[in-house]
C-alpha cells in the first residue's frame, strides 16, 4: 500500500533537475500513503519522472523498493496495492529466466510485464492495484486500475504535461496546473453525494474507471481500454447460472471466501480486521480465525448515541470467536472534530457521513497494527441493501396503479410530517420499522411521482438532490451508468440490475473511495476479500433466490452461520453512521450557518441560494430531516474553503 505519483514533459520546457524537483514535490504530498519511504526516478531524456511513497508491508527490505525496474531493464514500476498469488506466479517467471533480487510482490509484477506483456499479467494477478509503468524502450505510460477499483489513480493533460497521482492533491503541487471547477460533475455530486469515475471536481482532470488500462505515447491521442468488465462478468454469469443445492452453492462459496481470506493475511507486518458484528465483518474475520493459529486481532468503535452503536453486537461476535478485540467509544466531539480535517482527507467532495467512523475505526486500528481486512462489499455482491427488496415491492405495486392513483398516493405520505409518521410507525414492530421512518416515507412520495421502472426507481431512491441543476448554476449534469439504456437489456432481474449499478457507481466512488482515503490517511493498508474478482464472478452464477430471498445475502448468511450463531448476527441493519441530523440542529449549527450563509452562497456565484436555504430552514424547525442533501452542500462548501478559497 503505497501513494503513486509522477509526471511526463512531452514538450520538453524542464530541465532534468526541475523534473526531480516538481515530482519529489508531488510525492511529497502522498506521505501519509507511504511514511516509511520516498524516492523519484526520471528518464530525463524523455522528460519522464516518476514518484513513489513507500508504505512497507511486503518484504520490509531495500528490495522492495520503488519505482522498481525490471531486470531487463525496460520496464519501471510505481504501484499501489497487494497482489496475493504472487508466490505463485514466482516460480513461472524464474523458469523463463528471471532471477528476483527480493521477495516483494512488486517484482513479481514488472517482471511480469517483461515476459507476458501488460494485459495477459494484468489478467493473472488477483488483487487490488493502481499502477503507474514506463516503458523506456517505447517511451509509452501505462495507468492501470484494478477490477473493482479498490485503489485509486487520477490524471489530467495540460499544455503537454501529463500529471497524474493515487489522489487530487498530488497534482495540486505542480505550481503551472490551474485547477477550475467542473459544474456538470458537481452536479452529479449533488445528485449522489460522491463523484462518479471517470468525472472528478475539476475540469479536464480525470478518475480512471476500474479495470481500465491508459496508455500514453509522446505523440498521439490517449488510449483507454478495458481488461475486465463488470458488465462481461455480469452477462457470463446469467448465462450459466450454477445448478447446485443451497448447501452445495454455500460450500463453493465457503471455499472461495475461505481462500481469499488467506490470501490476504500474508503480510510481514502486525495484521487485523474491522469488526461491526454485521454479516460481512463477521465472516471474514470468522475464516481469519480459521485460518490463524492465534486469535486474530479484531476492532470496533461505538457510539453513546440510540440508534447508532454496534460496539456491543461486534464484541459478542468477537467473543465467540475468540479474537484479541479492541474497541473504542467515541464521544461526540471525537467525532466531530474530525470534520474539519475531511477536505484535506478527500481532497474533493465526498458526502456519505460514515467517512466519520471509518476514519475513527482506521485510526484506532493503526495504533495496533499496520494492515486490516474489511468486509466491503457484502451488500452489493449478495443484495445486502434494504432498498433492493422495498424497491421490488413498491415496482410490483406501481405496476398495478394507475398514474393519478399514484399522484393521490404520494399526496398522502405527504400530507402527515416526517415526525408524525415516525409516531404512527411506533405501532409496528422495530425489526419491521426502519430507521428514520418518516424521512423514508416522505422519500417514497417521491418515488411514487417519478419511478416508472428500476432505473427510475434507483435514481430517485439514491439521488440526495432530485434537481441538482436547479442547483448548480449553469450546469448540465454529467452522464453516468445511471443513463446507460443498455443496463436495463443487460440486467433483466430487477434486484440485480440494482446489484450491478451500486457495483459500477455506489461501490468504487463511495464505499472504497472512503476506505481508502480513511485507512490511507493513518496509513493503513486495508484490505477487502469479499471483492476478490473470482468471488465477484461467482456471485454473478448465482440464481436471484440464493441472494435476495429473507433479509438478502441468503448464501452469504448460510456461510457466516457454520461459524458464528444465528442470533448474534442477525438484526436490523443498522449502517455505519452518526447522527448528523442532530448535530446540524446542535454543535454543527454555527458551522453549517456559516458555510450556507446566502450572502456566501450569492457572491460564490455555484449554487442558487433559494432550494439550499428552504432546506436548512426546513431541517432546524424540524419538520424535515434534509440532512443528507445538506451535507453534500456542506462537504463542497468545506473543501472549496480548503481547495479553491
Amino acid at each position: 500500500m503505497c501513494g503513486v505519483t509522477g509526471l511526463w514533459d512531452r514538450r520538453g520546457r524542464l530541465s532534468a533537475a526541475e523534473l526531480g524537483r516538481l515530482c519529489d514535490a508531488m510525492t511529497e504530498t502522498l506521505r501519509h500513503r507511504g511514511p516509511d519511504d520516498s524516492a523519484v526516478w526520471s528518464d530525463a531524456e524523455a522528460g519522464f519522472a516518476l514518484g513513489h511513497r513507500r508504505l512497507s508491508i511486503i518484504d520490509l527490505t531495500p528490495t522492495g523498493a520503488q519505482p522498481m525496474h525490471s531486470s531487463c531493464g525496460r520496464f519501471v514500476l510505481s504501484y499501489n496495492g497487494e497482489i496475493y498469488n504472487a508466490a505463485e506466479l514466482r516460480p513461472e517467471l524464474e523458469a523463463a529466466g528471471r532471477r528476483f533480487r527480493g521477495t516483494s510482490d512488486t517484482e513479481v509484477i514488472v517482471e511480469g510485464f517483461a515476459i507476458w506483456g501488460v494485459e495477459p499479467t494484468l489478467a493473472r494477478l488477483i488483487g487490488m492495484f493502481a499502477m503507474a509503468l514506463w516503458d523506456r524502450r517505447e517511451r509509452a505510460l501505462y495507468l492501470i486500475r484494478d477490477r473493482l477499483g479498490i485503489k485509486p489513480m487520477y490524471w489530467t493533460e495540460q499544455d503537454g504535461r501529463i500529471l497524474f497521482g493515487s489522489e487530487l492533491k498530488a497534482l495540486r503541487a505542480d505550481p503551472d496546473w490551474q485547477p477550475a471547477l467542473d459544474r456538470a460533475a458537481l452536479a452529479a455530486y449533488l445528485r449522489l453525494g460522491y463523484l462518479p469515475a471517470a468525472h472528478t471536481i475539476y475540469r479536464g482532470v480525470s478518475k480512471l474507471a476500474p479495470g481500465t488500462i491508459l496508455t500514453l505515447r509522446a505523440t498521439g491521442a490517449p488510449e483507454l481500454r478495458s481488461f475486465w468488465s463488470l458488465a462481461d462478468v455480469a452477462r457470463a454469469g446469467q448465462a450459466s447460472r450454477i445448478d447446485a443445492s443451497e448447501e452445495e452453492a454455500a460450500d463453493r462459496l465457503d471455499a472461495l471466501l475461505g481462500d481469499a481470506v488467506r490470501r490476504r493475511m500474508v503480510a510481514d507486518v502486525p495484521l487485523g480486521a474491522f469488526l461491526s458484528g454485521g454479516i460481512d465483518s463477521s465472516t471474514v474475520v470468522a475464516l481469519m480465525q480459521k485460518n490463524s493459529a492465534q486469535p486474530v486481532r479484531s476492532f470496533s468503535i461505538g457510539f453513546r448515541e440510540a440508534g447508532y452503536d454496534e460496539a456491543p453486537q461486534a464484541a459478542a461476535v468477537a467473543r465467540h470467536l475468540g479474537t484479541d478485540h479492541t474497541e473504542l467509544y467515541v464521544s461526540p466531539e471525537h467525532a466531530r472534530e474530525v470534520i474539519p480535517r475531511l477536505p484535506e482527507i478527500y481532497d474533493e467532495p465526498f458526502a456519505d457521513p460514515s467517512q466519520i467512523p471509518t476514519f475513527l475505526v482506521s485510526e484506532l486500528t493503526r495504533r495496533h497494527v499496520k494492515v486490516a481486512l474489511s468486509g466491503d462489499g457484502g451488500d452489493e455482491l449478495f443484495a445486502g441493501y434494504s432498498r433492493y427488496f422495498r424497491g421490488q415491492a413498491v415496482l410490483r405495486a406501481l405496476e398495478h396503479m394507475p398514474r393519478a392513483a399514484r399522484g393521490v398516493a404520494a399526496a398522502g405520505l405527504r400530507a402527515f410530517s416526517p415526525a408524525a409518521w415516525a409516531t404512527l410507525g411506533q405501532v409496528l414492530p422495530e425489526r419491521h420499522r426502519p430507521r428514520q421512518f418518516g424521512d423514508k416515507l416522505q422519500k417514497l412520495a417521491g418515488v411514487l411521482d417519478e419511478a416508472h421502472d428500476v432505473g427510475g426507481f434507483y435514481r430517485s431512491i439514491i439521488s440526495q438532490w432530485s434537481e441538482p441543476e436547479r442547483v448548480v448554476r449553469d450546469a448540465i449534469e454529467a452522464k453516468t451508468v445511471l443513463d446507460d439504456a443498455q443496463v436495463a437489456a443487460l440486467v433483466p432481474d430487477a434486484i440485480e440490475r440494482m446489484q450491478y449499478l451500486d457495483t459500477r457507481l455506489y461501490l468504487p466512488d463511495d464505499i472504497l473511495t472512503k476506505l481508502d482515503r480513511a485507512s490511507m490517511a493513518v496509513s493503513l493498508e486495508a484490505r477487502v476479500p469479499i471483492l476478490d474478482h473470482r468471488i465477484v464472478a461467482f456471485s454473478w452464477t448465482l440464481p436471484p433466490a440464493l441472494k435476495a430471498r429473507g433479509n438478502g445475502k441468503r448464501l452469504l448468511r448460510r456461510v457466516l452461520h457454520r461459524y458464528v450463531p444465528e442470533h448474534l448476527v442477525e438484526r436490523p441493519k443498522m449502517g455505519f453512521g452518526v447522527p448528523i441530523d442532530s448535530w446540524l440542529r446542535g454543535p454543527l449549527r454555527q458551522w453549517a450557518e456559516d458555510l450556507l450563509d446566502e450572502r456566501r452562497l450569492t457572491a460564490d456565484g455555484i449554487f442558487d441560494p433559494a432550494p439550499i436555504r428552504e432546506r436548512w430552514r426546513a431541517h432546524l424547525q424540524g419538520t424535515r430531516n434534509w440532512q443528507y442533501p445538506l451535507w453534500t452542500v456542506l462537504m463542497f462548501q468545506a473543501w472549496k474553503a480548503r481547495w479553491m478559497g
